[in-house]
């Protein structure tokens, strides 16, 4: 940790590191997607299993609080130490929900599933931080793209996760799991890799070399000066201090917390929904089928999300991304027992996802400083995730008592604030100049 903090750095050097940290993410991305995505196909069937439909997506959001509550401390942590420490608390948190779960399976034990959730949900943390992580030392013209880049990459692991959890769930029986518990084991062990390489090649840390290069005495200094302390305080009061005062990062937050917030209360009920016309040999086969087609919405084409986000601009995708949403509620909810449609309606709610998730991202991170920047991407996160866990836990309510095509309608009754904030006239200028 002491070379990120005082080693010299040519400014030249600046490029390299960049394309190191790229390659580095892609891989782990695919990694720790494959953990997190393995265990979220199957964590509503577990829940409904060992507790009931109604709570089913109480355990689902028990994995989104998780991961929202996370990131307060990961985010001081990366604050105060840069980005390494923090991914790697984050993924083996994962990984120690997951052994949990499998643990709560065993023993049918609620308290103790809705306890691994909680903690599962740091391999989502993970995640999500990555995609900032990528654009510490991105150049403004090509910050969309590189952070769409990490995003998408999650698509290599994710879309074909699904349908690695029935081969988990056959490969476990044998070691006598109950059924559903072997995917959370395999998603703790491919947490745990994704965390050791983070820990041995994030080297320098992309976070450090920001505010050294933000530090630098002048333009012309060729060598830039040695990691400054962060700043005491700049925690999530400070985050919301920042925020509050710039309309660019509250629409980015706003954005990006809406647009989870529609995907997680239409999702996790998914699986539930496609259980009621597939029997118990058929169904884990049809929602591997149906939530790859969703994960490939949300990831495959957001390299094309992250280059109209640098060449249309950050608020058109935005509402590009709610008029995605909203299509895709329609066609979900009036999918009926089609289960094709149903697939559509899936596959729309990941593009709308996306659009929102890269853009509302990009514009969040390069319209506040350096300084406090690891602190306002926390409470992004935070505000992100305790608005998707409150969906996904009032969805299985939801079905339970009206129904799946009232839960869609509601979700996307949801996005009408986004939609009024991100058609008023947002100054957007370059952060660097404003601080």
């Amino acid at each position: 940790m002491a070379t990120d903090l005082v080693a010299p750095l040519a400014a030249s050097d600046v490029a390299p590191i960049q394309r190191r940290t790229l390659r580095l993410l892609f891989v782990t991305q695919i990694i720790g997607g494959i953990g997190v995505t393995i265990g979220v196909t199957v964590g509503a069937l577990l829940a409904a299993d060992i507790a009931g439909t109604a709570v089913a997506g109480l355990a689902s959001s028990a994995a989104v609080v998780g991961g929202a509550l996370l990131a307060v401390p990961v985010t001081r942590l990366m604050t105060a130490r840069g980005r390494r420490p923090g991914l790697v608390v984050a993924y083996l948190t994962g990984a120690a929900g997951g052994a949990l779960v499998v643990l709560a399976a065993v023993t049918r034990w609620v308290p103790l599933l809705f306890l691994g959730m909680l903690l599962f949900g740091g391999g989502s943390a993970a995640n999500l931080q990555a995609r900032y992580t990528a654009v510490d030392l991105a150049a403004p013209a090509r910050r969309g793209r590189q952070l769409s880049v990490i995003v998408w990459a999650t698509t290599l692991g994710a879309v074909a996760a699904p349908n690695f959890a029935t081969l988990a769930d056959r490969t476990t029986s044998g070691w006598g799991l109950p059924p559903l518990a072997g995917p959370f084991a395999f998603s703790a062990v491919a947490l745990v890799l994704a965390a050791g390489a983070i820990l041995a090649l994030l080297r320098p840390d992309p976070l450090l070399t920001a505010r050294r290069l933000a530090t630098a005495a002048t333009p012309a200094t060729p060598v830039l000066a040695p990691a400054p302390t962060a700043r005491r305080g700049a925690g999530m009061r400070a985050a919301w201090s920042v925020v509050r005062t710039r309309p660019a990062a509250r629409l980015g937050i706003v954005a990006v917390a809406v647009g989870h917030l529609v995907m997680v209360s239409v999702m996790v009920m998914t699986p539930v929904r496609l259980h009621e016309w597939h029997d118990d040999a058929d169904v884990l086969r049809v929602v591997g089928l149906v939530l790859s087609l969703h994960i490939a919405g949300m990831y495959a084409l957001a390299p094309l999300a992250g280059w109209l986000t640098d060449r249309v601009g950050r608020r058109a995708v935005i509402l590009g991304g709610v008029g995605l949403l909203l299509a895709a509620c329609a066609v979900a909810g009036t999918a009926g027992h089609h289960t094709a449609r149903l697939s559509v309606g899936l596959f729309l709610l990941g593009l709308g996802w996306s659009g929102t998730m890269v853009a509302g991202s990009t514009l969040l991170s390069e319209s506040v400083p350096v300084g406090v920047r690891p602190s306002v991407q926390g409470l992004s996160d935070l505000t992100m995730g305790l608005a998707g866990a409150g969906a996904g836990a009032v969805s299985g309510f939801v079905v339970e008592v009206a129904g799946y095509p009232v839960l869609t309608g509601l979700a996307a009754v949801a996005v009408v604030p986004l939609v009024t904030l991100a058609l008023r006239p947002v100054p957007v200028g370059a952060p660097d100049e404003e601080d």
